[in-house]
């Protein structure tokens, strides 16, 4: 299946995930990536497939709620969150689960964390593509380990991995050097952007320092096959119009710079 690109529906926050598949499917992005969090519809598995049904738009992936402010969605034990996440994605027709590497303090689950992630993967035949966080920055100089093994999937175990470019910011990663190391184990992208600040910014990707353009020009160019979702934050727009705005300005911005191989070839 060719790279598709997908909103997530955290991008229209404060509006619910349904206000997301409209975004998507008006715009005219490829498919949609549920992030299940606070919104009650997006725990629903029978509502999120209504929508997709509704707005004729598939779902290419299910974003596990293991943030922090997610810790309570689906209980508390985090390995239910994430076959809970496999049933849904399952359902909906989504072929990959993002998921978060353990809380510093989530001991156990941190200490069998990879290779709980290779038995999920083999006994649901899906991609689970563990993402790359941060450290807290308290200050500008120093940072806090929070998460375990590490933040960074690069050097883990893992067969899938997930890029995002507002934590690479935060991290001081360079993003083209990270998808380099990854290799083929490179499976999704959550495109935005970010200035290097102790903030996750989720800029509109084009807006920040994270050489946006750069980054998907070159996973275009290694054979990337997976799926590259805007993730980015629209909180502080003053309308839906201008909400809008940006979630169009980064499709174009997606389309414009990931251009495969064989359509380069072509054109």
């Amino acid at each position: 299946m060719p790279t598709r690109i997908g909103l997530s529906t955290s991008s229209v926050y404060p509006e619910s995930t349904a206000h997301g598949f409209a975004y998507a499917a008006r715009l005219g992005y490829d498919a949609v990536e549920v992030m299940v969090g606070i919104d009650a519809l997006s725990q629903q598995t029978s509502a999120v497939k209504q929508l997709s049904e509704h707005h004729e738009i598939p779902i290419c992936a299910v974003h596990a709620p293991t943030l922090l402010f997610t810790q309570r969605v689906w209980g508390l034990e985090p390995w239910g969150k994430l076959q809970r996440s496999a049933e849904m994605a399952h359902e909906v027709g989504a072929g990959t689960v993002v998921v978060h590497p353990p809380f510093r303090w989530q001991k156990e689950y941190a200490s069998g964390f990879a290779e709980g992630i290779a038995a999920l993967e083999a006994s649901t035949g899906l991609t689970f593509a563990v993402e790359n966080m941060y450290p807290w920055r308290a200050t500008q100089k120093r940072g806090m380990e929070m998460y375990l093994p590490h933040w960074d999937p690069t050097h883990q175990p893992y067969e899938h991995t997930t890029i995002d470019l507002s934590h690479a910011s935060i991290a001081r990663d360079d993003v083209v050097d990270m998808a380099t190391a990854q290799g083929a184990r490179l499976s999704h992208v959550h495109l935005t952007d970010g200035t290097g600040s102790a903030k996750d910014e989720h800029l509109v990707p084009g807006r920040g320092s994270m050489r946006a353009a750069e980054f998907l020009r070159h996973i275009a160019t290694t054979g990337f096959t997976g799926d590259i979702v805007l993730e980015i934050n629209t909180r502080r727009c003053d309308s839906r119009e201008e909400r809008e705005a940006d979630l169009a300005e980064s499709l174009a911005f997606a389309r414009e710079h990931f251009v495969p191989a064989a359509e380069r070839a072509g054109g």
